[in-house]
């Protein structure tokens, strides 16, 4: 799977072509048509990139690009905007409120799937099978490698999948059951402690001959990969 992708577009039609489109990318889609269920959907369970149009049912789409960028949950996951309204201040307007990517109706699904491309490997490079670099470690995602300060750490698969995904997110903190369903998927039946328990593995083979700790401990909250918010 290259991504999750959340599809908020209310023209039945559309969607439809748009969630055939990615899903035969092996893109994975959920969709809705109405806004203030993509605010909830977006939270419920953070996608890699979110396509939203600006006329949608409920809350309109400029409004929820808005709310999305508040959110801490949210706040950094690309937004690529669908509208009717070609206008250059309308696009500007859309840009301006936080979205990554402006793209007018009518368009082909190829360029859909090219902007969509363009947009996760600027943004999300370990969805484009690149490298992921945080402070001195570096995670070859293709040949599952990872290295600090020049120097190969070993991880078992679970551990890998962990970290990448703190280092796809840097300085987010994640809840211990987000991690859960991110890393394990959503029909696991592991145990939320499991994670602490990784992260301890983690935190020992990344810290090892004295290293400083790259992971950053929320009371209440969660874990988040913050070179710099240590107290």
């Amino acid at each position: 799977m290259k991504g999750r992708i959340l599809l908020v577009e209310d023209d039945k039609a559309l969607a439809e072509l748009i969630r055939y489109t990615l899903q035969r990318e092996d893109y994975e889609v959920r969709d809705t048509p109405d806004g203030d269920e993509a605010l909830l959907l977006a939270r419920e369970d953070s996608p890699d990139l979110i396509l939203l149009d600006w006329m949608i049912e409920g809350t309109s789409g400029i409004e929820v690009c808005r709310r999305l960028r508040r959110m801490s949950d949210t706040a950094n996951v690309p937004i690529i905007m669908l509208t009717a309204r070609g206008e250059e201040a309308d696009r500007i307007r859309g840009l301006d409120t936080g979205a990554d990517d402006y793209m007018t109706k009518p368009f082909s699904p190829r360029e859909l799937v090219a902007r969509v491309k363009a947009v996760l490997r600027r943004l999300r490079p370990a969805l484009a099978g690149e490298k992921l670099v945080y402070a001195d470690l570096e995670m070859d995602i293709a040949s599952h490698v990872l290295t600090r300060d020049g120097e190969a750490i070993a991880l078992t698969p679970t551990e890998f999948r962990l970290l990448r995904h703190l280092m796809e997110h840097p300085r987010h903190v994640f809840a211990r059951e987000r991690l859960l369903d991110s890393v394990w998927g959503h029909e696991s039946d592991v145990e939320l402690r499991t994670v602490d328990v990784q992260i301890r593995r983690i935190r020992k083979a990344l810290n090892e001959g004295g290293r400083s700790d790259l992971i950053r401990t929320v009371r209440s909250a969660g874990y988040a990969l913050d070179a710099e918010g240590r107290p």
